[in-house]
């Protein structure tokens, strides 16, 4: 009896120690009249191969990323979809609020990632090959605010309301604050002016005291360089000088940018593209003195440019000297205005957006 109370007492010590319990149940063979329990039932034994989950883990790869929206800010909740070559859906999760996602437990395959989010635009990547056992973190995702169309139905009255706006915010572009810069919109989607409108901002323009001072810088530099020798010198010659620079300027400005355009429904305006490479827009702002924008949207043939400068060319037969005047006039004076339109188009595509004041906040070109 007193080796059996000893057995028992060193049982309980060493049963708490791990891995030594199993030992102390074998050993322990107690009879009933000493209180052990029937034998329970032991748990199943379960055989897990060495190495199974190591080869498991080595088969299966996974993909993981990050979804920001444009102003590099993660996106939460992007809805993020994994398919293979056929297009079959295979999983889906969401970005979390760090912008994250991630697929595990992938088999080597072929991939293609679409992420989309509310509100926001599509990204669907290209087909991506994964190895066996690779963990591979995909590019940034960005993804932009997406572009939806909305019918809206324009009133004479409101198109009228935006024609005058138009008007408002040429009036109020000038370079350095000073020089006008009435005739470059930079919104690409610009609403067009009514006639009434062309026929005010051409006005505006004229008798904008900035056009006073160009037109007596140039009769200063023709006097010095003596153009137009029928004029002679002095203060007469100099006054004639400023007369037909002015009446050139009033003609041209009035004819190909008000008259013309309500008689063909065009725009005088150049519109700022902003976009693209270098050569790209170059050949935009040349083009632009030969196609002009309708007020329908749509690009026809610059009627209004190319007779206003040529028909300014043939009424100043009036006023230059006689030894001047003729075909030659018209053609010379005609295409150097065609000229003059090409290097200014050019002058406000490159150098002029970041130099006009009050240009409206978001307005970047063509989108």
């Amino acid at each position: 009896m007193k080796s059996l109370v000893v057995a028992g007492s060193i049982l309980l010590i060493f049963s708490g120690f791990p891995g030594l319990t199993a030992r102390a149940q074998e050993s322990s063979s107690l009879s009933a009249h000493d209180g052990a329990l029937p034998d329970a039932p032991q748990p199943a034994q379960v055989t897990n191969p060495l190495g199974a989950n190591d080869s498991q883990q080595r088969s299966t790869g996974g993909l993981s990323g990050t979804v920001f929206d444009t102003n590099r800010d993660v996106l939460q909740g992007a809805r993020v979809t994994l398919a293979d070559p056929s297009g079959s859906v295979t999983r889906t999760v969401e970005s979390g609020s760090d912008g994250e996602f991630a697929f595990t437990g992938l088999p080597a395959g072929v991939y293609k990632l679409t992420v989309a989010a509310p509100g926001m635009g599509t990204f669907t990547s290209i087909q991506s090959p994964l190895q066996a056992g690779e963990f591979r973190i995909v590019q940034p995702v960005t993804l932009s605010v997406s572009r939806r169309t909305t019918n809206v139905t324009v009133t004479s009255e409101n198109k009228e309301e935006l024609a005058r706006e138009q008007v408002q915010i040429a009036v109020h572009q000038r370079i350095l604050g000073v020089i006008p810069n009435f005739y470059s919109t930079y919104d690409w989607n610009a609403p067009p002016m009514v006639a009434k409108y062309k026929f005010q901002l051409s006005i505006r323009s004229i008798i904008d005291p900035v056009s006073f001072l160009t037109v007596a810088g140039l009769a200063g530099a023709e006097q010095y360089k003596n153009v137009f020798p029928g004029y002679g010198g002095g203060v007469e010659g100099y006054g004639k000088r400023y007369g037909a620079a002015f009446a050139n300027h009033v003609s041209s400005n009035l004819l190909g940018r008000a008259v013309y355009p309500s008689i063909f429904h065009q725009d005088p305006r150049y519109f700022y593209k902003g976009k693209g490479t270098i050569r790209s827009r170059a050949l935009y702002a040349l083009s632009s003195t030969l196609i002009a924008r309708g007020d329908d949207g749509q690009s026809q043939p610059n009627y209004s440019r190319v007779l206003g400068s040529f028909s300014a060319a043939a009424i100043s037969n009036l006023y230059y000297p006689a030894s001047d005047r003729g075909g030659s006039l018209v053609l010379v004076n005609g295409f150097a205005g065609l000229g003059a339109d090409a290097v200014s188009n050019l002058i406000r595509e490159f150098f002029l957006k970041n130099i006009t004041s009050h240009v409206p906040k978001g307005a970047n070109g063509q989108p």
